[in-house]
This record gives structure tokens, sequence and C-alpha cells, in this order.
């Protein structure tokens, strides 16, 4: 489970990159001021335009026309592009995106968002500031009135700009815009597409770090896959509401949900995922133990629980992790003979992952308990058998000789 995880991760944080460099909102005078006036805006008349009378709509035969000679621009503004004359390009794109609106709010917008992520491709800041406010414009005048309900809104539109702000890397106006989705399709009690956009929120608040906001949206669809019995939903809102616990350093969260998980894959083929999960629930254990010491036990459980269930996986790495989390554990509350057990019991698992490092460690450790019982000929034993795998892999040899040296001088001494 946590590997896809660790994936995602990778996505997110190149996401929050990205917004970084996202530019300012359009009422910034500071960064108004940073560049030329924006070319989207000009109201100049155009070639391509038909007299436009009393600002009637054009035509439909005049509609066709002109997007037929806007696509040829944007052929156009790529093929200059491909030479290397980015601003030639950029101009022509930009005449034709002035030319779009005169098709649709929804064109303009889509025209928009391609051009855009163009830019942003291109890192040109410039016209990313020119688009972004122009799509501000057109979300300010896509505003439903106050007396209106959210049934008034223009969903294809609001799709349209939610979907512009995210190819332009601006996630927190494309969660504005996709809230306004959201209370229009609740409204409509359309159950498809509000599951869709709550997906939609779900990754953007991920992609912002905004980590109470996303486990929100995904505690609710989660909500809905149980409900349907929606198996494979339920079990991916799961693994994301994992990784949103354990980001947020939330570590009872953490184990509810691993729980859950643990629940399914115990029930199903994802049984070789067990003893991660409890290994992840032991450690959350640990965590909350520091402020309550009766939790200390839950942690020792799930730690004997994660090793049983690899060894008998034959998992032998994770059993050995699992192992090596639990002498710590009996070290602190001075259970030295316990920790020498498990020692025993780490050195063969290590030895059946055929983990050599894993194995000197394990010695060592060894050694370091029989020194804290001051049962010197074992522990020279120990580190003995730790100096001769520390030759064999080139590494820590001066250490083991220290120790050897060490215990020797105790042992004579006694």
């Amino acid at each position: 489970m946590l590997k896809p995880l660790s994936l995602m991760i990778t996505a997110t944080i190149l996401w929050q990159f990205s917004s970084s460099l996202t530019l300012a909102q359009s009422q910034d005078p500071q960064q108004a001021d940073k560049f030329p006036p924006n070319p989207l805006e000009i109201t100049t008349p155009d070639p391509l335009l038909p007299p436009l009378r009393d600002k009637q709509p054009l035509s439909l035969p005049e509609q066709q026309k002109l997007e037929t000679a806007l696509d040829e621009l944007n052929q156009e503004a790529a093929a200059k592009l491909q030479t290397g004359d980015k601003v030639a390009a950029f101009e022509i794109w930009n005449r034709e995106l002035r030319l779009r609106r005169y098709l649709s709010a929804v064109a303009e917008v889509t025209a928009l968002s391609r051009v855009g992520e163009i830019a942003w491709n291109r890192s040109d800041r410039q016209q990313l500031y020119y688009i972004t406010q122009r799509l501000q414009a057109i979300q300010k005048q896509a505003q439903p009135k106050k007396s209106k309900t959210p049934n008034s809104v223009d969903l294809e539109l609001l799709q349209a700009l939610g979907v512009a702000y995210q190819k332009v890397r601006s996630p927190k106006p494309a969660i504005e815009v996709y809230n306004q989705v959201l209370a229009a399709v609740r409204q409509q009690k359309d159950t498809s597409r509000e599951i869709d956009t709550l997906k939609t929120l779900a990754e953007l608040h991920l992609s912002w770090f905004n980590y109470a906001q996303a486990a929100a949206t995904y505690e609710e669809l989660l909500k809905f896959a149980t409900s349907t019995g929606e198996r494979q939903d339920e079990l991916t809102y799961l693994q994301q509401l994992a990784y949103i616990y354990q980001q947020a350093k939330q570590p009872q969260k953490s184990i509810d949900v691993l729980s859950k998980l643990q629940e399914i894959y115990s029930q199903n083929d994802h049984q070789t995922q067990l003893p991660t999960l409890q290994l992840a629930i032991a450690a959350n254990y640990e965590i909350l133990a520091k402020d309550n010491a009766d939790l200390l036990l839950e942690a020792f459980k799930h730690y004997q629980e994660a090793y049983t269930t690899a060894w008998q996986l034959q998992q032998y790495g994770r059993a050995a992790e699992a192992v090596q989390k639990l002498i710590p554990l009996y070290r602190s509350q001075g259970q030295i003979d316990a920790a020498l057990q498990t020692s025993q019991i780490l050195l063969e698992a290590e030895a059946r992952a055929a983990n050599y490092y894993g194995m000197m460690q394990a010695y060592s450790q060894m050694g370091q308990l029989y020194l804290d019982k001051q049962d010197y000929p074992p522990a020279l034993t120990a580190f003995n058998d730790g100096l001769e795998i520390a030759r064999r892999l080139k590494h820590q040899e001066a250490y083991f000789t220290q120790q050897i040296e060490k215990v020797s001088k105790l042992k004579g001494n006694r």
C-alpha cells in the first residue's frame, strides 16, 4: 500500500513546486506593474471579425467561419513555436484568444487552457499572468447574482475554468470554482457529478498540502463508496487517507484508517500487504505512547503481529524490521533478557533474508545488550561474530575491533 502512496507524494511535491511559480492575483498592483497591458484585453477591431451590428452575436455561418480561421491561427502559432520564435508564437495565440470570446465563454476558456499549458511548459511567466488575469475576469463575470441559487450557474463554464486553472497551476482559484460546481450538483442531486467533483477537489487540496480539507473530502468519498459497496473505491480512499494522516502527523486517525485497511486485506488477496500495515499501526501507537504509556502495549502487540505475519509469508526482511523495532522497546523497559531473545530472532530473520549488513548490526546489538548485563564472554562472542561479517563487508571493522578490546579489558579486570 505505501509504495503507490510514495509515488503520489512525489507527484504532490512536484505540483506544489509548480504552484510556487503561479503568478499573483491580478488585483495586485505591484504584479500588474511588472508587465505591459494585457494583450488579451485589446479591443481594436480585427480583420477576421465581420462588422459588428450593435453588439449583436455572430450568426452561425459567421461563427463557423471564425472558428476555422482561429484553428488556422493556432496551427500557425504552433509552427512558429517549433521554429523557436516564441515571441511571435504567443503574439499569434493572443490574437486567437482575443477572438475566441466571440464564439462563447467556454470556447475562450478552453483555448486559454490550451495556451496556458504551453506557457507553463515554456516557463513564460508573463504569458501565464495574462492568461490567469483573463481567467479571473471570466470567473468574475460568471458569478451568479446573490438573489440566484446555485442552479443558475453555468456548470459547463465553471468546469472549463477549473480545468484551465489546473493547466496554469493555480490550485486555489480552481478549488473556488469546483466548490461552486459542487454546490450546484448537490442542489441538482446529481450524485455521479458530485463524486467526480469531490475527487477533483480532494486531489487539488492534496496538491496544495491542505491535509485537513483533503482528508475531509476523502472521508466524504469514503462514505459514498461504503454505502454503495464499491470495494475498490473504498480501498483507494482508505489508502489516500492513510497517506494524508501520516503526512499530517495524526497517529490516532492513521490507526483508525490502517485498521480498516487491515480488515479488508485480511479478507482478500492483499494479505502480503498486512505486515506493512501492522508495522505502520505499531509505529503510530509508539508515537501515542509518548503521551500515554499504557499504549506501549499496543505498539508491542502490533510489532509482534507484524513479525509473525511476515514470517508466515516468508517476508523475512519485513519480519526483521518488526523485530528490530521491538528490541529498543524491551530495552527501554529494562527487559534485557527479552531484548536478547528478540535479538536472536532478528539474527535468524536477517540470515534468512540474506542481509549481511543486518546480521552485523544484530551482533552489535547483542554485544551491547550483554554489556548492559555485564555478561562479558557472550558479549565478546557477539562482537567477534560481528567483526567477521564486517571484514567481509569491509565496513565498521574499526568499531568491532574497539568493542572487542573494550570487552576484553573489562573481562580481564574482573
